[in-house]
C-alpha cells in the first residue's frame, strides 16, 4: 500500500481516536496505530492544516499538546470513526467465523461477540455477501476438516496442486484450519510428504474422514504465516515481467518484492515476482493471453516461447 492511501485512514481515524482519550500519551497512541512516536507527531502536525472550508479560526482541527500527551479541542466535525465498507465488512467476519470455530480460541465469547456485532451493522446483504464467497464446495470441505479436527481423526484428500498442475491423493494429519490473505488454508502433516503443508481449500476436490486418529508428530511445527503465506525462502528465484493494465492483478494475487509503474499513463508496471517451480510461471504467463510478457531471467522467456510455439503448432495441425 502507498504511503499516502495508507496515511489517509489513518488521518481520518485519529481525530475520533484522541476524543475519545483526551490526554492520551503520545507514545501509546503510536503503539494503538501501529507507527513510531515521530510518525504520530507528523500526522498530528497535518491535521492542524485540516479542517473546513473557510480554513479561519475554528474551521480547522486544533490539538493542545502537554509534555508527552495530546488532546484534540476542536475536530472540525470529524467526530465519527472511519466505517467498514460491506466488502471490508464480510471479509472480517469471514476471518472471526473462522476463528471462532477453531479449537482451543482463548476467548470464544468474545470472537462471537464481536461477530454478532458486525453481523448486526453490516445487515442482510452483508450476510448474504459472506455466503457467495464461499463456494458450496469449500463450505463443505471446511465442515469435513473441522469434524476431523473435533474427533481427531485423520483425513484423505484429493488435491489439487497448483504449482505441478496435477492432482495427488493424500493422507494428512489436521493440525488447524486458518484463513490467510483471504483464502481458508488446512494446514496438517502429510504423510506422503512428511512434513506440515498448507492445502488450500478451493482445491481440495475430495475429503473423507479416516477410522484413524489424526497424529501429526510431536516436533510438528505450525507454520508462521505472521508476515503472509508467501514469505521469502532461499527455495524462492525471482522474474521480471512486463504486464500490462489487464494483468495488474497479479501483483496483488501473488508475492512480489516490487512494483515500477510504467512513466507513460498505461497503467502497465515491470513486477518483481517470487516463484518456486518455472513450471507454474510458464503456465501463468501464457494464461495471461500476451497481458505479460518475461523480461527476466532469458531462459524462462525461451520457455514461454516454446510453450507458445507447440501450443500454435498444435492448433495448426487441428
Amino acid at each position: 500500500m502507498s504511503a499516502v492511501t495508507d496515511r489517509l485512514p489513518r488521518l481520518l481515524s485519529l481525530v475520533p481516536y484522541l476524543l475519545a482519550r483526551p490526554g492520551v500519551l503520545v507514545e501509546e497512541a503510536a503503539a494503538d496505530f501501529g507507527i513510531t512516536p515521530r510518525q504520530l507527531r507528523r500526522d498530528l502536525e497535518l491535521l492542524w492544516m485540516c479542517g473546513l472550508p473557510g480554513y479561519g479560526p475554528g474551521d480547522l482541527v486544533d490539538l493542545s499538546f502537554s509534555g508527552d500527551t495530546v488532546t484534540v479541542t476542536e475536530d472540525a466535525g470529524m467526530r465519527r470513526p472511519l466505517r467498514l465498507t460491506t466488502a471490508e465488512a464480510t471479509a472480517l467476519l469471514v476471518a472471526l467465523r473462522t476463528l471462532g470455530e477453531q479449537p482451543g480460541v482463548v476467548d470464544t465469547a468474545a470472537v462471537q461477540r464481536a461477530t454478532a456485532k458486525i453481523e448486526q451493522a453490516v445487515g442482510d446483504a452483508g450476510v448474504a455477501a459472506v455466503a457467495v464467497d464461499l463456494s458450496r464446495e469449500e463450505e463443505a470441505t471446511a465442515k469435513a476438516v473441522r469434524g476431523a479436527l473435533d474427533h481427531g481423526r485423520a483425513l484423505q484428500i484429493l488435491y489439487y496442486t497448483a504449482g505441478r498442475d496435477a492432482v495427488s491423493r493424500r493422507t494428512v494429519d489436521p493440525m488447524r484450519l486458518l484463513l490467510v490473505e483471504g483464502h481458508g488454508y488446512l494446514e496438517a502433516w502429510c504423510r506422503e510428504r512428511e512434513g506440515v503443508r498448507l492445502f488450500r481449500l478451493d482445491r481440495v476436490e475430495e475429503v473423507t474422514e479416516l477410522d484413524e486418529p489424526s497424529a501429526p508428530p510431536s516436533d510438528a511445527e505450525p507454520t508462521d504465516v505472521s508476515a503472509g503465506l508467501f514469505a521469502p525462502s532461499e527455495e524462492h528465484r525471482s522474474a521480471v515481467l512486463e504486464v500490462t493494465r489487464e494483468a495488474r492483478w497479479i501483483a496483488e494475487y501473488y508475492p512480489v518484492d516490487e512494483v515500477v509503474e510504467h512513466p507513460d499513463d498505461s497503467g502497465g508496471a515491470r513486477v518483481l515476482l517470487r516463484y518456486a517451480d518455472p513450471a507454474w510461471l510458464v503456465r501463468l504467463v501464457l494464461g495471461l493471453g500476451g497481458a505479460a510478457r518475461v523480461v527476466e531471467p532469458p531462459e524462462l522467456a525461451a520457455a514461454v516461447a516454446e510453450r507458445a510455439r507447440a501450443a500454435l503448432a498444435l492448433k495448426m495441425e487441428d
